[in-house]
């Protein structure tokens, strides 16, 4: 049997976490900010944890 491949971009755009959860960075921060409040903009900063149901879905493509 043959290794299975990562998949490249899930391994840009995830990291693991300690306790086996993935961390990313928010969405929507690009450009475009003067439509969004001081508020969105200092949330949307750092990182954020996924949700259960989608890191099972991305894990299997990080083996």
């Amino acid at each position: 049997m043959p290794k299975i491949k990562t998949n490249r971009a899930v391994a840009k755009r995830f990291k693991k976490t300690a306790k086996g959860g993935l961390k990313s960075a928010h969405a929507f921060t690009s450009h475009r900010f003067h439509g969004k409040t001081k508020k969105q903009r200092r949330h949307l900063r750092g990182t954020h944890v996924i949700s259960a149901s989608n890191t099972k879905k991305y894990l299997k493509l990080l083996k």
